[in-house]
Formats: C-alpha cells, structure tokens, sequence
C-alpha cells in the first residue's frame, strides 16, 4: 500500500482560528462524519493503527474529503480520499502512488520533504499519512508573511530535487525516510500530457459545465478565449513544452501545497504528479507570488478610518496609486522568486530555455488563480482583472520577464523592478466596481477549474 502525501480536504464548516492573539491564523474545519465514510477507519484498522478517536478530530481545507486526529492507538494520522473518475477508474491515486515508489529512495536529508505515507486503499481511494501537528499550510504562511527568502530558497532546492527523480543525483540507494514500496507493484508514472490549460476550452466553453460554474468563471474564461493573442501565445507555450525535456513534476503547485513543520518545508498533494515539462513547477511559483502582489494592491493598508474603509479596505484607490502598490508589491516579493530560483539552480542544472517557459507558464498561472478565485462571485473584481493583465503580459512577452522577475543567471546584474517591467499600468483598474476581495487561498483545486 502507498500513495500520495496531502494535505488539503472538503471545505465544510471552519471551527477555528487561532490559538492565541500574538499566533498566526491556523484555519482549521468540522470533517465529514466517519459514518458516511466507513473506509477511513477501515484502512487505519487493517494498517493497525486503530480508529480515529472522536474527540479533537478536525480537518484542512480543500477540495478533498479529509481527517487530521489522533487514533485510538495514540497515532497521530491525517486521511484523505479523492475523487473517481466517471468511468470508476483512479488516476489521482495511480499517480500519487507513482510518486511513491519513485520516492521511496530519496536519501535521508532530502531536500524534498513529505509527510510520511502509511497506507493506501487504492479501491476505496483513501491514504493515510503521519500527521504533522502544529504545521502551517504554506498559502497560511505566506499570508502571514513568513514565507520569506529562506523558505523559498529551500522551496526551489526542494522542487530542483523532485526534477531529478530517477536522475543521477535524485533519487538514490541510500536509506529512505520510510519504508519504501514496491516499485514493482506501483502504477507506473503517467507520462499524459498535463490537463492544464484545457486547449479545446480556449476556442469555446463546453454547455455541459455551464450549470457548475459562477458567472465571474464564465467572464473569466470569456477574458481568455476572446484575447486571440493570448489564445496564440497558450498554443506556442504548449508546443513548446511538447518538445521540452521532461522530468517528474507536481504539476499542481501552489502554496497550500506545501506545509511548514518545526521549522521545515513539506511538499504534498501528488495526485498531478507526471513527466512533465519542469518549468510548469517553476512557473506555478513565480505565479503565486506574482498573484500575491495583486492581491497586496488592494489590501488594506492599515485600520479602517471610516464605515467606508471598514467596508472596502483599499478600493478606494487612483490609478496612481494602484499603479505604485502594484510595483511596490513586485519589489516585495521578486527577492523570494529570486531566492527560488538560488535553490533551484543549487540542486540542478536547468535546460537553457527552461526560465523562458516558466514565466509563460506564470502567465498561464495568474489566469487560472482567476479563474479559480471567481468561483464564489458574480462579477470579476478589480483583482482578476489586474491578474489577467499581469498573465496577458507575461504570455506575450515571456522573454521580456526573465530578468525582471529573477530567473536569470544570478550572476548577471538584474534591473529595476518597474510597474511597466511586469505590470502593464494600462490593464489596471481605475475604478472599482464590486468591493469582494477573494482570498489568495480560497481557490479551490482541480483541473479544469
């Protein structure tokens, strides 16, 4: 039995919080009830670790089913199912339990962390992994504003190590941090091409998930397919990931895909894992940081003056001084894609035009995390917006960025970070005309979105 390290589940019912006034925000959910899912304690019993115990147990947020407590056997266990597919098959599983195996041999010190793997029922789609207590999800970090330079350093060591699975000096014949499973009994890696972006979805949008998406989705979607530059440049970044060197890739990564634990970073959730174009991974990195500094253009700046602010905190903004937030939110947070890229470069030697193709897929990013984050509302905010202009640029000019945003050799001087170097003033909202502000971690995962 072995499978995936995760660490998101169901958004259902938050319970709490935060332990105490000078502790960052732990956000934490009321599970599903363990009647309706009998197999959870099955597999923890025939892994004999006995049932949950129901007193404290709890679950993270996500888009998947899941449990975090403790056992009636004292053992500390997160478990999580994902989905079927409809015709009763479980690729998810296949290729969390492809990572596995390829995993098993990392050397003890790894740069790649992940939480240890107990068991997997592959026919009920439930795993069981150790429970990390006290952990940080890396999207709660990152908005506290602790996942700074040092983080991301070991974030790009840890990515570069998980490119070079398989690879003379990734995985290896050294003493693995659990017990490894059988190679020989494991799915083997998909080797499909990434589902993300959906390409027939960028000429039109299929009627049949109309009825499952929120107006703002459909807008953003609309965003896309009617900018022909953009669908073109989509196409290019495709074809040029066909012909890319392809490595083991997680292929869905975000920041609440990792998690911090006694001062270490874990990387979970390997249900996308493939061979896939490396830059995909570096891309989707860059993209949440460059998501985060659209975000910080709105927040708000300090306590609300008036019944007003209290209401829309940081919308009441001129161009001008969108324009300012903007730059000031990419020179706070480019020396963490910097710091990325240090760590990735330090573990692995990446192909000469493999910065070019991340920041495309940086682009591509930004228009997904809309995408996603336009599921609980109406309209697109001015938040959107300014996320798709930033994507729109990147996809364009991809070439144009990667100096700008880090990725090149860090020997070479890098410039200035100017508005006009990533962020277009010309795509940026002047006026805003719905106050909702989506949370960077509220989108919810899967693909398509």
């Amino acid at each position: 039995m072995t499978t995936t390290t995760s660490t998101t589940a169901a958004p259902t019912e938050a319970v709490a919080t935060a332990s105490t006034a000078d502790a960052p925000a732990l956000i934490r959910f009321r599970p599903t009830g363990l009647d309706t899912a009998p197999e959870v304690n099955a597999l923890l019993e025939r892994l004999g670790l006995g049932p949950f115990a129901p007193d404290g147990l709890t679950a993270f947020g996500g888009r998947n089913d899941n449990w975090a407590g403790t056992t009636t056997r004292g053992r500390q266990v997160f478990v999580k199912t994902v989905a079927r597919a409809p015709d009763g098959s479980r690729p998810e599983i296949d290729r969390a339990l492809a990572f596995e195996a390829t995993a098993a041999r990392l050397p003890a010190g790894s740069p790649l962390r992940t939480p240890e793997h107990l068991g997997t029922d592959r026919e009920s789609a439930v795993s069981a992994f150790r429970l990390l207590p006290g952990s940080r999800s890396g999207s709660e970090v990152a908005l506290d504003g602790d996942f700074d330079e040092a983080l991301c350093r070991e974030a790009g060591r840890a990515v570069a190590t998980l490119h070079t699975l398989g690879t003379a000096g990734g995985a290896s014949d050294g003493a693995s941090g659990g017990e490894a499973p059988d190679p020989a009994s494991a799915p083997a890696i998909d080797t499909g091409e990434a589902p993300l972006p959906p390409m027939r979805w960028l000429r039109a949008f299929p009627w049949s998930e109309v009825q499952d998406r929120s107006m703002a989705q459909i807008a953003a979607w609309k965003l896309v397919q009617d900018d022909t530059e953009v669908v073109a440049a989509l196409h290019r970044l495709r074809e040029r990931e066909r012909t890319a060197p392809h490595t083991p890739a997680h292929c869905d990564l975000r920041f609440d895909q990792f998690l911090v634990h006694d001062g270490q970073l874990f990387l979970c959730d390997w249900e996308e894992f493939r061979l896939a174009d490396p830059a995909r991974d570096v891309g989707a990195f860059v993209g949440e940081w460059l998501f985060q500094a659209t975000y910080s253009v709105f927040a708000p700046t300090g306590e609300p003056t008036s019944a007003k602010d209290a209401v829309a905190p940081g919308f009441d903004l001129s161009h001008e001084e969108i324009v300012e937030r903007g730059a000031a939110g990419l020179r706070h947070h480019i020396p963490r894609i910097a710091a990325f890229w240090q760590g990735y470069t330090e573990c692995r030697t990446p192909d000469p035009e493999l910065a070019e193709r991340a920041v495309g897929f940086a682009g591509w990013h930004l228009y997904d995390r809309l995408i996603a984050t336009a599921q609980a509302h109406a309209v697109l905010n001015p938040v959107a917006r300014a996320a798709a202009g930033i994507g729109r640029t990147l996809l364009l000019n991809p070439a144009g960025a990667v100096a700008t945003l880090r990725l090149a050799d860090p020997a070479v001087p890098h410039p200035a970070v100017t508005p006009a170097a990533v962020v277009p003033a010309a795509v940026l909202p002047t006026a805003v005309a719905h106050p909702a502000q989506p949370h960077p971690a509220d989108a919810p995962s899967g693909s398509p979105r």
